[in-house]
């Protein structure tokens, strides 16, 4: 079980994507073969939105799990899921060996309507885990949110509904990227506060792209400090030093992170196995 080895080393873990498109499956093995290469302590492996594509996750998570031979973690959501078809991606996990998921909710579809969002199955991710709970006997991660849920009204309100993901099963926690270290050091004495006592990730996603910060980090409502801001404004139209300095900074705040205390890494690879490598020989030199 993955929630043994937080007790006793130091974690780097990375999250994966399947590809969009059949044709891509390829690359994307040799993606995940690179990044096996570094030896992380879990892969996790995204699921598209209300659960599309779903064959995908399985597929890459079981790559994951017995070719490599690295704990897979892949990723459930529920906003658009029944419950039968959840139990058939289940059975498709167990049958791949795969016993470690991250329960989310996950964004509501585009195409999803208000009468079909209003009747789903599942309203929340602790409601998708006390199900897991009581009808398989998968390990269960969960996510979490330093500086809230975009659709949280409080802080507070978010750490009950981390505690109820707790109460209901998970067994760790994934942090959503963030940027600025206080508010991630200020989110975990809260969370303690609040009887969370399951290890929890560190979410780090390098932005080595300016347009990163129209898409990804725009939607994840994390904020964004002055110094990555800056950073962007010197290099955002040099894509190689924009690279080189988008790497540099997640470098350092990964090893701010650790120098107080925080032993547990988490990284958005984007599918980028060459800026894992580098962050990883950096932070673990």
């Amino acid at each position: 079980m993955l929630k043994d080895m937080f007790e006793h080393k130091r974690t780097l873990s990375f999250e994966v994507f399947p590809p969009k498109k059949d044709g891509e499956f390829e690359a994307a093995f040799e993606v995940l073969d690179a990044l096996g290469k570094l030896s992380p302590d879990f892969i996790s492996v995204t699921y598209g939105a209300g659960g599309s594509r779903s064959g995908r996750t399985v597929e890459i998570a079981s790559y994951i799990q017995n070719t490599l031979k690295i704990d897979a973690v892949a990723h459930i959501t529920c906003v658009g899921s029944r419950r039968e078809a959840l139990l058939q991606v289940i059975e498709a996990l167990r049958e791949h060996h795969v016993s470690h998921v991250l329960a989310l909710r996950g964004d509501r579809p585009k195409d999803m309507s208000d009468e079909q969002f209003e009747s789903r199955d599942f309203a929340h991710a602790s409601d998708l885990m006390t199900f897991l709970k009581e009808n398989t006997d998968l390990h269960m991660a969960g996510a979490c949110y330093p500086e809230k849920h975009y659709e949280c009204f409080s802080l507070e309100s978010d750490l009950n509904n981390l505690k109820k993901k707790q109460d209901a099963g998970a067994e760790f926690f994934i942090s959503q990227l963030f940027f600025d270290n206080d508010f991630y050091y200020s989110f975990l004495e809260k969370a303690h506060k609040k009887g969370i006592s399951v290890p929890i990730c560190a979410g780090i996603m390098p932005i080595t792209a300016a347009k990163q910060l129209g898409t990804t980090v725009t939607l994840s409502g994390s904020s964004v400090p002055k110094a990555l801001t800056d950073l962007i404004a010197a290099y955002g139209d040099k894509p190689d030093e924009m690279r080189k300095a988008g790497i540099d900074f997640a470098i350092r705040q990964i090893r701010d992170l650790q120098e107080n205390g925080v032993n547990d890494i988490h990284l958005y690879t984007m599918n980028k196995p060459k800026m894992a490598a580098e962050i990883a020989k950096a932070i673990y030199r």
